[in-house]
């Protein structure tokens, strides 16, 4: 018994989460916060008998997903996404520690992700590690627009095993979802109090390539590489610019 609940949010997500649920073999039970699903999201999540299902308005990532932590029974909680899957290797692995004696607070998993059918292995893109397995009551989701992360007391170790994560389909995907990403993006840095000048609009999308595509060795990618590097830097332009027009 490890003891581990698996938390997860969705909103019509019947192509990625039975994939998902079918992953979280070490997972004592699944708590799923849904927003509103309209497909067969939530016929698929009930035949899985570990899960435990909750449909509320939507709050916001980081808010929503504190929503799943503060329902979970366990003592230690794993995050994991729909589009996420994790790797036999992984679920061994998270399997074989005694969290009981554990002298960690929290455990840092590393990404593979994917663009399409293609792992992406430069630019950033991996390992990509996050926290994603902790102690209940030493983290929590810190309550952001977007880009929510776990932040935890106590000392964080990394495991070996990937988590993969399906990202994006192709380039229309990426663009369409651009639009609601940026406009999150925008709002957070409002709600910062960062402050935005044309110069922003300027100098950080060229960065941004440079960083991608040079500095994290985007350009082992190839074709892929720079696709993405230029993607990343249209995203951070039109963050910007929507975050000066407010």
């Amino acid at each position: 018994m490890t003891g581990v609940s698996a938390i997860v949010i969705t909103l019509n997500e019947e192509n990625n989460i039975g994939a998902c649920l079918d992953s979280l073999s070490f997972a004592e039970e699944i708590v799923v916060v849904d927003s509103g699903s309209t497909d067969r999201t939530e016929e698929i999540c009930r035949k899985d008998s570990r899960v435990r299902w909750f449909s509320e308005e939507w709050k916001g990532y980081g808010k929503q997903k504190n929503s799943a932590l503060d329902k979970a029974k366990g003592p230690w909680i794993f995050s994991i996404d729909a589009d996420e899957r994790v790797t036999k290797d992984l679920a061994e692995e998270i399997s074989g520690i005694d969290l009981n004696r554990s002298p960690c607070a929290g455990y840092r998993v590393p990404r593979r992700s994917f663009f399409g059918d293609t792992w992406v292995r430069y630019g950033g893109w991996y390992p990509d590690s996050t926290v994603r397995l902790w102690k209940k009551e030493a983290g929590r989701f810190e309550e952001r627009s977007v880009h929510e992360a776990v932040r935890v007391s106590g000392p964080v170790g990394t495991l070996s095993g990937d988590l993969l994560h399906y990202t994006y389909r192709d380039t229309s995907d990426f663009i369409e979802r651009m639009n609601r990403y940026s406009s999150l993006g925008a709002q957070e840095l409002l709600r910062l109090g960062k402050r935005v000048t044309v110069f922003d609009l300027v100098l950080r999308p060229p960065y941004t390539f440079f960083k991608m595509f040079v500095l994290k060795r985007g350009f082992l990618d190839g074709w892929l590489g720079f696709r993405l590097a230029v993607l990343y830097s249209m995203y951070t332009f039109v963050k910007y610019a929507k975050a000066i027009e407010r």
